[in-house]
């Protein structure tokens, strides 16, 4: 068995050496990008929360087990990888134990005869196979060649998966063959509980020849998958739990990380961009975290799948916009981790690709792709291995806004609105006052210090206090707090945008200019609890205002409505009698997880009947206004908004609910245009969560 063990360990040695260099170059390539310092500091000090995503995430498989067939799948597939190491680990231990003694009876140490660990190698390996045929019946159902850009697969290099199951299947494979041959010399440390190896015995003769080949081809196939898998989409095998760590919380939908420069925040006072790094401006501007997200994707299209812009004729894939840009790291790799000597020699190939734009008509992502993006946050919540796509967007467009001041026309007017007027509109500050006069009660306008008996700032908004249909939702909300005497206070012209169009848009500078005078104004006033309308500025304030110092405790107008229907102070009594269907605000739902208490509050209100779209909550389609989409035309494809409204008339609702004024006057323009065409009722009308409660409060 000498023989055995030495082609197996020279084997071995070679495939790691290769791996091992692989590895190291994926490494510096990483490296070579800016620093990630958040990253690093965030997994130290929540170090329980990393151990539960972890647990949750990599081991539990909780985002690929939503989708059934294929994520039972993987369950078993992925945990296969890890069952079958200790098969391995007596792979090899029975090669050099071969060599020493001459039989190749191995066991590992203390568990290597129980019953139950043959049973779990065996069953894991046999889920693993049907695990295969699964895959391999999705993809064929699912290729792009009968789907087209309906298959998820469209862009996947689809030869690399079919590579890797077939790999997979060979590992299976010669295991049975190594473990059948071994029972049949009596070098088998399991009985018959280790049911499939028992099985295969019975055909296979007890041939010591055939077990040391049948090692040798074992041990021999994991080496060969080793290497491809280094060299393949499936570096997520060892790259995902690594993303999982550094991801954000919660599920990688956290605020907008600032701008940095060389790991620390920019500050714009001092900030060169001649000497700092604006966004992203070219593949070398990317973050660490930003390759470990190339490294980590698995090209599997769920998060093409449930993208608005992809699904209505966009060019935007998230998939491909992580690929092509995979894609392009690694073709001009090599020059970047080259010496200023070595560079001399490259070709004016590579040069090329080198001078060839991250974004532009003929870079590595169009403009179209990059403008598409509507912040849903789709893309995020489906990764199973917690790419966060919208980073990628936000700062591919901060170097396009800032630097090369290149984006939609139509936005640029949205800018100079939020820079003069403090609103997307132009509309002038005082104007934001004028909704209390609607109302038949007071309204505490605040002017210096929050009284000590106003409990709430009523965090009114652009869209709240200028745009008619918001409006409507502000009166309602105001009219119910005042019902369940709840003391609140408005800022009225002191309020300003929140700024989350300009920080979507890319304008950074802007963003925290009008983050900083409202930060100011709210601190001035001594604001501690704020209630917020819209999604937009309740997740702005919320979640991006502590980067620079305003820290309050933020709620959703829908959250603390539940609560006081919840208490009694507000009792919904006179029936609606409408159907009702609820569209998820993504910056409510998917952003900030808040899908219960709108329900709540319909389930309360008597006669109303819900039915959900059948795509909703985390899976929920957008209206098409976020990532400042809302000040930006739509020219390409079918629109988001009237793609959104086709799926609400598939239930016959008699209103569609909603709790954003963006998605109120996206949802309402479709249904206008739907109304006109004569495809939908004429009293269908689209209205707040706050409108229909309201209407039952206030008619009893």
């Amino acid at each position: 068995m000498l023989w055995v063990a030495i082609i197996g360990l020279v084997a071995t040695a070679v495939a790691v050496a290769l791996a091992s260099r692989r590895v190291l170059f994926l490494y510096r390539l990483a490296t070579s990008g800016q620093p990630a310092p958040e990253r690093v500091e965030y997994a130290r000090a929540n170090a329980g929360a990393e151990i539960k995503a972890q647990l949750v995430e990599v081991f539990g498989q909780r985002k690929l087990l939503k989708w059934t067939p294929s994520g039972t799948a993987h369950f078993f597939v992925m945990w296969a990888f890890f069952i079958l190491a200790t098969v391995y680990l007596e792979a090899y231990g029975s090669l050099i134990q071969g060599a020493v003694t001459g039989k190749p009876d191995f066991h590992i140490p203390l568990i290597g005869t129980w019953a139950i660990l043959g049973f779990l190698q065996d069953f894991i390996a046999v889920a693993a196979l049907l695990g295969l045929i699964a895959f391999a019946a999705i993809r064929i159902k699912n290729s792009p060649k009968k789907l087209g850009r309906g298959s998820r697969f469209s862009g996947s290099h689809l030869g690399g998966a079919w590579l890797i199951l077939f790999m997979i299947f060979n590992v299976i494979w010669t295991m049975f063959l190594f473990r059948g041959a071994a029972v049949g010399t009596a070098n088998f440390p399991y009985g018959p509980a280790a049911f499939a190896s028992h099985l295969v015995a019975r055909i296979l003769p007890g041939s010591e020849a055939l077990e040391a080949v049948g090692l040798l081809l074992h041990i021999g196939v994991m080496l060969v998958f080793l290497v491809i898998v280094v060299n393949s989409k499936h570096l997520h095998i060892f790259s995902a739990p690594l993303n999982v760590l550094f991801s954000r919380r919660p599920d990688g939908l956290g605020p907008v990380p600032p701008m940095r420069s060389n790991g620390a925040v920019l500050d714009f006072e001092e900030a060169d961009p001649d000497v700092d790094v604006f966004g992203r401006g070219k593949i070398q501007d990317t973050s660490w975290k930003g390759f470990l997200d190339f490294y980590t994707c698995t090209e599997c299209g769920r998060c093409q799948s449930q993208c608005p812009a992809w699904n209505t004729d966009k060019p935007l894939s998230p998939k491909m916009l992580i690929l092509d840009q995979r894609d392009h790291a690694f073709a001009v790799a090599p020059y970047l981790l080259a010496s200023e000597q070595e560079r001399a020699g490259f070709s004016e190939d590579v040069l090329a690709l080198l001078e060839k734009p991250l974004v532009g008509e003929d870079g590595v992502i169009h403009p179209d792709v990059l403008w598409s993006c509507t912040n849903c946050g789709a893309c995020v919540e489906q990764c199973p291995v917690d790419i966060e796509h919208i980073d990628h967007i936000i700062d591919m467009r901060r170097y396009q806004v800032m630097i090369e001041s290149s984006f939609p026309s139509e936005a640029g007017v949205m800018l100079k609105n939020l820079e003069n007027k403090g609103n997307p509109w132009g509309m002038s500050e005082m104007k934001r006052a004028d909704w209390i006069e609607e109302l038949d009660f007071e309204v505490q306008l605040i002017d210096d210090k929050m009284p000590e008996d106003v409990e709430y700032l009523f965090w009114v908004g652009c869209a709240g206090a200028l745009e008619d249909r918001a409006k409507k939702t502000t009166k309602a909300v105001a009219e119910l707090l005042h019902i369940a005497g709840v003391k609140f206070g408005v800022l009225g012209p002191m309020e300003a945008c929140s700024g989350d169009p300009a920080r979507r848009l890319g304008m950074e500078f802007l963003f925290t200019m009008l983050a900083q005078q409202n930060i100011e104004t709210l601190n001035e006033a001594g604001v501690k609890k704020i209630v917020a309308t819209c999604p937009h500025c309740f997740n702005t304030l919320a979640n991006e205002y502590p980067q620079l110092g305003g820290h309050y405790e933020v709620v959703h107008h829908t959250q603390l409505l539940a609560h006081l229907v919840e208490e009694g102070r507000l009792t919904p009594i006179t029936p609606i009698d409408q159907k009702i269907t609820y569209h998820d605000p993504c910056f409510l739902g998917r952003h900030n997880k808040v899908y219960a208490q709108p329900r709540d509050i319909m389930a309360k209100v008597p006669g109303v009947r819900t039915q959900e779209m059948h795509r909703c909550k985390e899976r929920g389609f957008c209206c098409g206004a976020g990532g400042a989409r809302m000040w930006m035309e739509e020219r390409i494809g079918k629109r988001i908004n009237t793609e959104r409204v086709d799926e609400a008339l598939t239930t016959d609702p008699d209103a569609v609910s909603t709790a954003c004024p963006f998605c109120l006057v996206m949802l309402g323009d479709a249904i206008n245009e739907k109304k006109n065409a004569g495809e939908a009722k004429g009293t269908l009308e689209v209205v707040d969560v706050a409108q229909l409660l309201i209407k039952s409060v206030k008619q009893s």
